[in-house]
């Protein structure tokens, strides 16, 4: 690298030493500048040199393979490739990383929609569908000590009570209940 380095200076130096050299051999003359076919070629080589010399300085570490401050250190991001997967070539400019996978409650809310046997667990805790979460909490456990196997007289109390249970568990969770309410209104 050095040795084109001083190639380049030494082809500019010469240029520049030519083309003053060029003027200085009629200083009576109207101080035109004129230069030779062959210094034009000098110069125009001198020129290209320094160009292709500072792309291979600038390029060095990638010609030269040499291994970067992360390559060296140890990282725990490493392990999981997680560096690479945000800084890779390799990648397209536009990756979503707004996408999230469907959950188990969404694909079953899915598939019960598209079977129409979605159960309306806003008429089995008797509450209306813009109920908050203190109303639905409070008439879950009205509910449930109303409807409680060892306290009521109903033939299958168990499923009674699963039932009020799992519309609980849908609706008191506000992430689940808003997939829920998108699949009820579908069906």
């Amino acid at each position: 690298m050095k040795e084109i380095n001083t190639l380049v200076f030494t082809l500019i130096v010469l240029g520049i030493f030519q083309s003053t050299s060029a003027q200085i051999e009629n200083p009576s003359a109207n101080l035109e500048y004129t230069m030779t076919t062959e210094e034009n070629i000098i110069l125009f080589g001198g020129f290209a040199l320094a160009v292709v010399a500072i792309f291979l300085f600038l390029a060095r570490d990638t010609i030269l393979r040499r291994k970067t401050w992360y390559d060296k250190e140890e990282f725990e991001s490493k392990k999981d490739k997680t560096y690479e997967k945000y800084h890779s070539d390799w990648t397209d400019d536009y990756v979503d990383f707004t996408y999230t996978r469907p959950t188990e409650a969404d694909a079953e809310f899915r598939k019960a929609a598209k079977n129409s046997s979605l159960p309306d667990y806003y008429k089995i805790l008797d509450v209306p569908r813009d109920a908050s979460q203190y109303e639905i909490k409070k008439r879950y456990r009205e509910l449930a000590k109303k409807l409680h196997p060892d306290k009521s007289k109903e033939e299958k109390p168990d499923e009674t009570m699963a039932k009020i249970n799992k519309a609980y568990e849908i609706l008191s969770n506000t992430e689940i209940k808003e997939k829920y309410d998108q699949h009820l209104n579908v069906s």
